[in-house]
């Protein structure tokens, strides 16, 4: 059950860190940290050095999350932040600190602030309902029309136009984009961690 191989500690593991970003690599499972409900306008974060959940804000406007979201541990995206990720098609909320193992069906290539911000493209991987989905064009054009119109408008009020989506791109573009985040973590984050 466990994703981590690791001894039991009477200490909590900031699971950020240690947590590999693969829970099964070979079929494109992601071990991903649930941040958000779909539904929600609250914006809840890890923080990065401790491994708990904030609540960084509340969302400006009546639009909420269309999608389930959070991040992928070990990974370190060119916003400065772990790469996020988001769920399609969640029939039941999901508790935000969680660790769901999701399955990688694209990418949405966003910019916020002129900054990249990607968000890896998912389906819950052992939700049945979801074992015909294996790309983000299964879940059709609208899915794809009301994600684009929730992230280019939910910060219209606090920063009008500072957010774009760049585009929707394919499962193999998503594990180039994760293989470089998980590199850059090694490279730029992973030398800061302290035992």
């Amino acid at each position: 059950m466990a994703n981590i191989d690791i001894k039991p500690s009477r200490y909590t593991y900031n699971l950020l860190h240690v947590l590999p970003p693969y829970a099964n690599e070979e079929k494109g499972v992601l071990n991903g940290l649930v941040e958000i409900n779909t539904n929600s306008i609250n914006k809840y974060e890890f923080i990065t050095e401790s491994g708990q959940l904030k609540l960084d804000r509340v969302g400006y406007s009546s639009l909420t999350y269309p999608v389930a979201y959070g991040l992928i541990p070990q990974t370190w995206d060119q916003d400065n932040d772990m790469l996020d990720f988001i769920i399609a098609n969640v029939t039941e909320p999901l508790v935000p600190g969680s660790l769901a193992e999701v399955r990688v069906i694209g990418i949405m290539k966003f910019e916020d602030g002129g900054e990249r911000d990607d968000k890896v493209i998912t389906v819950l991987s052992d939700d049945k309902r979801m074992d015909h989905i294996d790309s983000y064009e299964d879940l059709g054009e609208h899915w794809q029309k009301e994600t684009q119109h929730y992230f280019e408008h939910y910060k219209d009020l606090k920063k009008p136009g500072t957010c774009k989506v760049l585009g929707f791109f394919d499962v193999k573009e998503a594990r180039d984009i994760i293989k470089e985040c998980a590199e850059r973590y090694e490279k730029e984050y992973k030398p800061k961690l302290v035992d």
